[in-house]
């Protein structure tokens, strides 16, 4: 018999799984398999499935919190534990894997059940579901290959290890890894073609729409240092949807003070659980947490004050209304991806209309904002980037941004953890920014595991 991959294994489960309701409802096992044009808008409204599941070992190992000692011992989850020291260790937990290549089937059935349907070509709920199942694919790939591969670099892209495209719902195909910039390639395109085929507006929450994948495009081209293709897509997105929220109108002695599917919100995207950032566990940053001006709301809105230890700060300020960490896309991510590629390029008019639109939805209205105007593009850059640390916490941006600043020698910074008498750091352009693999996915897949 031949030998499934471990992909295949997984989605045969998922797809037993998610086949359960025709199961109970049809005898013949024929009659099982999605074919229409509803099934496949039943596949694309799966939100938990699709928008959920995403892998947490980047975050885990960023410099925006930190653990006691007490804390970090007591985490059950060892590949948690190591990835927060950023552990050159074998790592098992093949889950952090599975649930984005769960999307990536899903999508790919998805595409396949559409491309079977040539009367249906020109419907709008057609479209919807074409464009959707490619920008969860690309969305998923994105992530993997964000946690899992080196930093783009052109000179070396086509040499670096990406991560394996499967692009049909085949179960038993074997997996190959695709160089980096193949990945990036195929990322890309799968963005492109969802902005052909999504609606401008879309009714369902958590469904993404044509401002979604001009996101997604802003957001791959600036991971990938191409700064003006990162601008036209931040335009792009912006030109239509560009609502932020007034931070005044938010409470700040709520729990949890912003709310879930607000104006910003391009698309919801949540990760798996990460047991070192839940907001009874982590601790922030007190350089971060300090780095904010007197009359900004984000501080009083993302941070409330511990009692134990006193004196430390924990996180609240999640788009998703709870859960600590919101991986989906924001306009106010796309005003830091539009203000940064602007300023990079020499259009300081423009980099600075844009980072002062962000700021002055979160300055205290009963003070007058005082705008940047800072002309020198170093300077304003290095601004850029701190606002956009300062904005974008626990929204899953950081590992990413912490490995491509780290090809600039101005951005390169050392990441140190302190448990009990150990030290523990990180240095620019580490080996082990690109996250091992799982030994279960090495194993059973027989892909190679990250250079190190």
């Amino acid at each position: 018999m031949k030998n499934l991959s471990i992909l295949g294994l997984v989605l045969i489960v998922l797809s037993l799984s998610s086949c359960n309701k025709y199961l109970d409802e049809k005898p013949d096992i024929k009659m099982v398999i999605p074919k229409t044009l509803e099934d496949a808008t039943l596949l694309m409204n799966d939100y938990t499935t699709l928008n959920g599941g995403y892998p947490t070992y980047g975050e885990i190992g960023t410099d925006d919190y930190y653990l006691t000692a007490e804390r970090w011992n007591a985490l059950v989850n060892l590949d948690q534990r190591n990835s927060y020291v950023w552990a050159d260790e074998p790592y098992v937990d093949a889950l952090q894997w599975q649930r984005p290549y769960r999307t990536i089937f899903i999508s790919n059935q998805v595409l396949e059940i559409l491309g079977k349907l040539t009367k249906d070509q020109n419907s709008d709920a057609y479209k919807r579901n074409f464009g959707a199942a490619l920008f969860y694919r690309a969305f998923a790939f994105q992530l993997l290959t964000e946690l899992h591969c080196s930093a783009y670099v052109e000179a070396t892209a086509q040499a670096e290890l990406g991560i394996p495209l499967r692009l049909d719902a085949g179960i038993d195909d074997k997996s190959l890894r695709s160089s980096l910039k193949e990945t990036y390639q195929q990322i890309i395109a799968d963005f492109k073609n969802a902005a052909i085929y999504l609606p401008v507006v879309e009714p369902i929450r958590g469904r993404p729409f044509k401002a979604s994948a001009y996101a997604g495009l802003a957001r791959a081209f600036l991971n990938m240092g191409d700064f003006q293709q990162a601008y036209l897509y931040a335009d792009s997105c912006l030109q239509l949807h560009a609502e932020l929220m007034d931070y005044n109108m938010l409470k700040a002695t709520d729990a949890y003070p912003v709310p879930r599917f607000n104006v910003e919100v391009l698309f919801s995207a949540n990760p798996a659980s990460a047991a070192p950032m839940a907001a009874t566990t982590a601790l922030m940053d007190p350089e971060l947490v300090g780095s904010y001006a007197m009359h900004d709301l984000r501080k009083g809105i993302f941070y409330r004050v511990n009692t134990n230890p006193a004196g430390t700060y924990f996180y609240k300020g999640s788009y998703d209304k709870g859960a600590a960490l919101f991986y989906g896309i924001t306009n106010s991510e796309v005003y830091l991806i539009k203000a940064e590629a602007a300023c990079r390029t020499n259009k300081i008019d423009i980099a600075l209309l844009a980072i002062n639109t962000l700021l002055k939805t979160r300055w205290n209205k009963e003070v007058a904002y005082i705008p940047v105007t800072e002309n020198n593009a170093d300077r304003l850059l290095k601004i850029i980037l701190d606002e956009r640390r300062k904005e974008l916490v626990f929204r899953g941006r950081r590992w990413a941004d912490l490995k491509r600043l780290n090809l600039d020698p101005r951005f390169q910074k050392t990441l140190i953890r302190t448990v009990g008498d150990q030290i523990y750091t990180l240095p620019p352009n580490s080996a082990k920014y690109a996250y091992r693999l799982s030994e279960t996915v090495i194993r059973l897949a027989d892909i190679p595991q990250n250079n190190r």
